[in-house]
Formats: structure tokens, sequence, C-alpha cells
């Protein structure tokens, strides 16, 4: 088991995935012991139940849903962050993985 979990959702979790493959090679750059995965809106309400999440991203086609996932994740003390438009459009890994590592040290 990783020792940190980044959950990263989107509308249909198809677009994430490749975000989530180059953040996994620049946590693998870095040494970080993380397990990253997308999901769709519809999957995400159950993973956060079942999975130990560290910390949650919200692609920016789902900002719209923050304000529900903040209170779905403040029971859980999990933060919540929507991914930057930028860094998602370039699918800048380092940027998005640096941005969860925030959330997870604060």
């Amino acid at each position: 088991m990783a020792e940190k979990t980044i959950m990263l959702v989107c509308a249909a979790g198809m677009s994430t995935s490749m975000l989530v493959q180059k953040m996994q090679k620049e946590a693998e750059k870095q040494e970080l012991d993380r397990e990253i995965f997308a999901v769709s809106t519809t999957e995400a309400d159950q993973k956060i139940e079942d999975a130990q999440v560290d910390v949650l991203l919200l692609g920016p086609q789902v900002r719209f849903k923050k304000d529900e996932y903040t209170k779905k994740g403040a029971e859980k003390n999990i933060p919540v962050e929507v991914i930057e438009m930028t860094d998602y459009g370039t699918m800048n890994g380092a940027n998005v993985l640096s941005a969860a590592e925030r959330l997870m040290s604060e």
C-alpha cells in the first residue's frame, strides 16, 4: 500500500487517466510512494467511502461540484481542490502532483 493516495475526479475518467500517468512518472522521479488514480463522478462517492484517500483533485470540467466534494471530503478529513486549467490542459503532471503534495501537507 502506498504512503499516500491521490484521487482525481473528472466527468468520465478518460482524459484524466493520461494526467495520472504523468503524475505517476513524476512521483517515481521524486521517489514518492504514491497511489494515483482517476475516477468518474459516478464512481467517486464509493471510492471516498471505500478507499483511504489523502487528497481529492477535481478536473476543471467538474469544478461545479467542488462544494459537494468539499463537504464529503471534510467528513473524512480529505482536502479537495480543482486542478488548474492550464496544468490540466497541458497535462503537467509535475505541477498537479506538486499541488496535491501541498494540500496533503497543510
